[in-house]
């Protein structure tokens, strides 16, 4: 028989399956990745009995719980529970902090002929476990950004390095204003909690430099945990450096054909080419006041007019002109700013092979 656990670190470095107690708002608003969702109550269910908490205390709450989850619906979420025990022998349950929803179940099945345990501490104890992971890293571990002109290829770069922080990856975003996926970002204490397994896993490997791409405090909807991006203002940096038509294939890459891809992908050929080209569209629209009226109109053209193209021919050649445009007109002085600004933290510069192997051969320092 296996004990109740207290060992966060261990659930989340071995991937340890975990069914979450919770309701499912509570849920959406956060978790931990792989988790499964098999709610005591359902947000309906959980708002009675906390209503019903606060006017007539505990034991009218826990009477008025034992009737709501109770004949069918009881036998229903119990049959569930038992599945994931039984597919998942060596797993855990937990609720919000460990304490009553999670020791009913266990309850529950205990009377069904299982033993299950569950994480003491619940959901809070591990989430605040995964905040200081965060924090004793930026604490206690170097780290060195990747800056760089829009399009030069900086995650194509940190790609093909061990000891990388994918700010983008777990946010699911390309970080600029053309940056949002077809699919969704995740909430923001997801992103959180996505970080922070990813430093504790890389840390019990050894890693003790961490390389990550020069971003802002915003990566889409998501935000860079605030001791991670204070760290980042003072951070050395690598500048990758590629020619304009380098970085002008590249964006059409990411940003045209991968992107129409991953539309088409998700929602088939004629809703999924609509709906890219309305984000590309919107893209373009949310700096239109950066932009300027008369800037904006004219790239916005150039781009219905790549945008019609490639729907009538499926040629993509004239997605070039607004990306050149933007470019030179809006990224690259921007940028160009930014890196005076940056340059005395700038400790190498060069293509994308000279940055892969300083970064590689600085890890070993």
């Amino acid at each position: 028989m296996r004990n109740d656990c207290t060992d966060y670190r261990q659930l989340f470095l071995d991937d340890v399956p975990m069914m979450d107690m919770r309701a499912p708002i509570e849920f959406g608003k956060g978790a931990f990745p792989g988790v499964v969702n098999l709610p005591l109550m359902s947000d309906q269910e959980r708002q009675k009995v906390g209503t019903c908490f606060k006017q007539q205390g505990q034991a009218a709450a826990i009477e008025l719980g034992h009737q709501l989850v109770s004949g069918a619906v009881k036998q229903q979420r119990l049959e569930a529970w038992a599945a994931f025990a039984k597919a998942h022998p060596e797993g855990y349950l937990y609720c919000f902090r460990g304490g009553l929803r999670s020791q009913i179940v266990q309850g529950w099945l205990k009377e069904a002929g299982i033993t299950y345990p569950r994480v003491k501490g619940g959901y809070k104890a591990m989430r605040t476990f995964l905040l200081e992971t965060t924090q004793q890293a930026v604490a206690q571990c170097d780290f060195v950004l990747v800056g760089g002109l829009t399009g030069t290829g900086k995650t194509d770069v940190l790609q093909q390095l061990d000891n990388v922080l994918d700010l983008e990856g777990h946010a699911n975003h390309r970080g600029s204003s053309f940056g949002k996926r077809a699919t969704a970002q995740p909430a923001q204490i997801d992103f959180e909690n996505r970080l922070a397994i990813d430093v504790l896993k890389q840390r019990a490997r050894g890693t003790k430099q961490f390389v990550l791409e020069d971003e802002g405090r915003i990566v889409g909807s998501c935000s860079v945990p605030l001791e991670l991006y204070q760290g980042m203002q003072q951070y050395p940096m690598v500048w990758l450096e590629d020619s304009f038509e380098g970085r002008v294939e590249r964006i059409l890459r990411d940003y045209v054909v991968d992107l129409s891809a991953e539309f088409v992908a998700l929602h088939g050929e004629e809703d999924g080419r609509r709906l890219f080209a309305e984000r590309l569209l919107q893209s373009m629209a949310n700096i239109h006041k950066r932009l300027g009226g008369e800037r904006f109109q004219r790239l916005s053209e150039l781009l219905r007019q790549a945008l019609d193209e490639q729907l009538r021919s499926g040629a993509v050649e004239l997605h070039r002109g607004w990306i050149e445009g933007l470019l030179n007109e809006y990224y690259d002085p921007m940028y160009a700013y930014q890196r005076e600004a940056k340059a005395g933290r700038i400790e190498f510069a060069g293509d994308a092979r000279e940055v892969r192997e300083y970064l590689k051969a600085r890890t070993l320092r």
